[in-house]
Order: C-alpha cells, then structure tokens, then sequence
C-alpha cells in the first residue's frame, strides 16, 4: 500500500540502475528541467518511466505483464516451461523470457561469447507487495451496505487503507462459450474507486480510542461496494447459481464481467487485489522524490527490467561471455514458500536448464563450474532514515536517500550478504563512480526483517548479496 506516502529519491533509481548495467544508457527524450531541479532533471525520463511501470503494475499479474511488454519491445522471446529440448533453441546472442503462474517471471540475454562453464549475472526481486485480497466467499453484508470480503496479504500497514479509493485487479478464470471445459486467464485492472474502507468518525470513538487506533483486520477492514438499496434497483442478484458463483457479491461478478466483456456465468474463479487507484507522482520542492504505492519492490522490478533492456539496446552482449538474468518472484511477501516464491527451485531450474542447452548436455562438472561463476545481486528495498524517527536506526548505520545504494547485512543470515559480496559490489559501485554504498544493520533490540537474497543462496549456492535502493513508508 502507499502507507502514508511510500517515498524513494529519484537519484536512488539512477544509482541503481547504473550499477546493473554499467551505467545508465537510455534514449528516451529530454523533458524540460523544473524550476530549480537542474540536478534532477537529466534522470526525469527514467523517473515518469518507473512511474509508468508502477501504475501499470497494481498486482503480481500486471506486473509480470508490464515487465514482458518491455521486454518483447526489446526483443525477447517467450519461452515454454512444458518444452522438453532446448537446444537450439537458446543460442549465444539470443534474448528470452518465460513466467511461472503469471505472477514470476524469468527473462536472461546470453553473451555472444558464452562457454559452457561461464556464469551468470542475476538480479532477484519480487512482484508482490502487502495488500487487500478479495476472500475466496466475497459476499458480505452490514448496515444496509454491499461489501466485498477481503484478507489481508503480508505485513501492511494497515490504517493506511481507510479512506482510499480502491480499485480491483488480477486474474480471473474465464470458461470458453463455445466449449465449457476450456478456460482462459483473463488480466483485469480496474482503475477507478469501486471500493473504499471507511474510517469511524473521531465522534463515536471513545477517548482511549482515538489514542491507541488498532485495526481489526476481519472487522475493521471490509470495504463498501454499493447500497442495497441501489443494488436491487439495478438487478443485482446471483441469476447463476453453482457451487462457486452463490457465494460471490453479484456486483462485483457483474462489473468483472463488463470489464472483460464475458457473461457472469463465463467467470470460473479469480485472484483479485485492491489498489489505491491514486497514481505515483513527483514529490518535493524540488520533485527529487516518488511517491508512490507497492515501492517494495516493483521499484526493484523495474530497475531489473530496464537495466536487462539496456545491456541488450547497448550491444553489451556483443562481447559479453555470461549470461545476464533477472528472476522476478511472487510471494516474498508472505515467506516466499511456493512453487512461484524464491523458495522453489525457479532460478537453480532455469539456471540449469539454460546451461545444459548452451553446454549440449554437459557433464555435472561444468554445471557445478557455472554456478561458482555466478552473481546474484537480490534486490529489494531498505529502510531509508525517517527524520522523524531517527533512534530507530542502528547509530552507525542510517542511510539516507541520495546518498548511495545500501547493502543490507545480518550475523543470523536474515540477509545473504558477506564479506566477498559486499567487496565485489562496492567495488562494481567504485568502478562505476557512483557514490560510496551506505550500509544497514537492524537495532539488536529490533527483530531483522529478511527476502529473497538467504533462500536464493540456499537454493542455487550462488554468492548472493542482499542490498536496495532507500525508502520511506514501506508497506
């Protein structure tokens, strides 16, 4: 969620796309600078396209699509997962990409003078971010108002959500009209206020309340759809009843329906998210910031994305002999343990798959020398510094916004980091002349958080360094 109002430095991006492709090459068109921001202006294009990105990307579906659209421009290639021979079909020069559930992507370009044995260079995020999920039974009703049962997905800040104006997007399974046993997946978004949760007026709260607001996530945070009274004005009740759709909010099947241009009984099931339909903007006196929802870490996705198409548009795999890979995973949010999170055998799979089309079936040996060639640089958000609550960071280890990339570490392995990755990227930061890299810890009174980076390592045996770009309001 935007929780308050997600802030990173525009700055922050720069750095960190640099960093990933050996700077920043773009062709996009000069916007006139803004009164007072001749230093920002030269990275405003890259700012309105993260911007783009974000607001394209409202869930784990969309942003998985938006990312493909970008790089089938660049001339990617889709591959099959159910393919069982590669060989020839991944050669050295080629570009290609292919999804898992839709929701976590894969996309690698292979250097024109790969050998087998020879490494990759990985960047890993995550599609996910905390949100609203509409309830498997959405049908709910009180007061006389049509509600949409939800539940909570991840660690949101959760007061953050009253008093949005909230969208729906995600996947809906749609049955075929000429043929009922097949079934498509339809992508629906949604981008207008369809839902709002509404906070209690400060009036009927009792004094303690108003001091200690805690949210109550079954009953605090259903949000309103519609009257009854106007729902039974238009029609709105369940003319299909099967096992599924009777427990559905007919309102909300029938405004699905109208998005996909499908009969309510054509919808099988779906996976649907609420956004805040607010879009992300430039921020500050001197528009230095994004403000902006799902930061963490469609920020992260997007620098992956366009650091991959940027090697590519820069001919870098000219005289490239590795094999250059973003892994973009679903469900790190809530511990990443499925078949589509960091936790499942995607990048050690792919890894594999793609070596052993390159490498003709080559022995374990050279398998086991590609993965001790490999790089993974896990990418995912930190805690920039808050003015406001300074003495919640580590004393000697605060970074600030437009102030470096931020390696993350932990003793307890919360974060892969070590001393070998650590050096390798701060020397990549050096070589590149980006400023010095910040670095955090958490207060030892303060539980860690973790990612992706500690189950990659674990997963792969790839030396993987944990690091982000800084932000405020995350989650």
């Amino acid at each position: 969620m935007r929780s308050g109002l997600a802030v990173v430095s525009i700055s922050g991006l720069v750095m960190l796309t640099s960093t990933a492709v050996g700077g920043l090459a773009t062709s996009r068109p000069n916007l006139p600078p803004l009164s007072g921001t001749t230093s920002i202006a030269p990275h405003l294009p890259l700012a309105r396209s993260a911007m783009e990105y974000l607001d394209a990307s409202p869930d784990p579906f969309h942003a998985v699509q938006t990312s493909i659209e970008r790089l089938e421009a660049a001339g990617f290639t889709s591959l099959s997962e159910t393919s069982t021979v590669d060989t020839g079909k991944i050669v050295p020069g080629g570009k290609y990409y292919f999804t898992r559930n839709k929701s976590t992507l894969v996309a690698f370009a292979v250097g024109d003078r790969y050998q087998p044995g020879n490494g990759f260079k990985i960047i890993g995020g995550h599609t996910d971010s905390p949100n609203l999920r509409v309830k498997p039974r959405s049908l709910r009703t009180a007061a006389g108002c049509v509600q949409v049962g939800v539940e909570c997905y991840g660690g949101g800040l959760w007061h953050t959500w009253f008093d949005r104006d909230l969208g729906v997007s995600g996947r809906v399974l749609v049955r075929s009209r000429d043929d009922a046993r097949k079934v498509t997946q339809r992508l629906v978004r949604m981008d207008r206020a369809l839902l709002r949760v509404s906070n209690l007026a400060i009036h009927l709260q009792s004094a303690k309340e108003r001091e200690a607001f805690k949210v109550n996530k079954e009953d605090d945070l259903s949000p309103i759809l519609a009257m009854e009274a106007e729902k039974s004005l238009n029609g709105g009740e369940n003319k299909t009843k099967d096992g599924w759709t009777e427990y559905q909010e007919p309102a909300l099947l029938e405004v699905l329906a109208h998005e996909l241009n499908v009969r309510v009984e054509d919808i099988a099931d779906f996976e649907l998210s609420l956004f805040d339909v607010q879009k992300a903007s430039l921020g500050g006196v001197f528009s230095e910031f994004i403000h902006s929802s799902r930061l963490d870490n469609l920020a992260s996705c997007f620098l992956a994305v366009q650091a991959l198409v940027d090697h590519v548009e820069a001919g870098s795999t000219a005289k490239d002999s590795d094999i250059s890979m973003i892994v973009l995973y679903d469900h790190e949010e809530v511990g990443s343990n499925s078949a589509v999170g960091a936790a499942s055998p995607i990048m050690a799979e792919a890894v594999q798959r793609i070596a052993a089309a390159l490498g003709n079936q080559e022995s374990t040996e050279t398998y086991a020398a590609c993965i001790r060639n490999s790089f993974c640089c896990s990418v995912d958000q930190a805690h920039a510094l808050h003015p406001n609550y300074a003495s919640k960071h580590e004393k000697n280890h605060q970074p600030k916004m437009n102030q470096g990339m931020v390696i993350k570490r932990n003793a307890n392995q919360r974060y892969a980091t070590n001393a070998v990755t650590g050096f390798l990227m701060r020397e990549i930061s050096r070589r590149a002349g980006l400023p010095p890299i910040q670095e955090f810890i958490v207060r030892q009174d303060c539980g860690c958080g973790s990612t992706i980076g500690p189950l990659i390592s674990t997963a792969t045996g790839i030396r993987t360094i944990d690091m982000g770009c800084p932000q405020l309001s995350m989650h």
